[in-house]
């Protein structure tokens, strides 16, 4: 069964305070590791502008191209539940193989320290708290409730199909672990 993420972008106020939960769980040091984000996005003219926000994680993909482009196999893919996760201690680090995980993901998702040859680090679905059966740290921290979490075919039941928002393709090589509402969405 894989499991995924649901975004409502008409939710979503672009607090990132799912970003900090993220850091501050994992003990991300400040810098440009983070392995949740929040992108914007502002479309229009004077007087007509939008500003949309857009949560962007690891979907933990059906096809996750990250782990096929690793030389070292540090990336994989659980069976019981899709989530992709990274081996730091079997990353040769970016500097080493070309940073060839991140080249190949159509949504960023690995990410990188600052240090000379930084080891791969990426949204882990909050292993530890879904083994615990609780959500992903930044599913519970969001105010808004523009996050949840759970099995693909659940959130699917529960929020429709949407495959659509600004700042975000649908890939079809990958098939992203996700469901979205968009900010343009009735």
């Amino acid at each position: 069964m894989q499991i995924g993420f649901y975004f409502d972008q008409t939710r979503c106020t672009g607090c990132c305070a799912c970003q900090v939960a993220c850091k501050d769980w994992h003990d991300i040091p400040a810098g440009p590791e983070k392995w949740m984000r929040v992108l914007y996005t502002e479309t229009g003219r004077f007087p007509n502008v939008s500003v949309s926000y857009m949560a962007a994680a690891c979907w933990h993909c059906h096809s996750p191209v990250c782990a096929d482009a690793c030389p070292v196999d540090a990336i994989t893919k659980r069976e019981e539940d899709g989530v992709v996760l990274v081996s730091r201690e079997t990353c040769i680090g970016g500097d080493e193989c070309g940073y060839k995980c991140l080249k190949a993901c159509p949504y960023d998702a690995p990410q990188f320290g600052e240090e000379t040859n930084a080891r791969m680090g990426k949204c882990n679905f909050c292993i530890d708290r879904l083994k615990a059966g609780k959500p992903p740290n930044c599913v519970e921290t969001c105010p808004t409730r523009a996050l949840d979490a759970g099995a693909l075919p659940e959130l699917e039941k529960k929020y429709g199909q949407g495959r659509e928002a600004e700042a975000f393709s649908w890939s079809k090589r990958t098939r992203p672990a996700v469901v979205l509402k968009s900010k343009g969405a009735k």
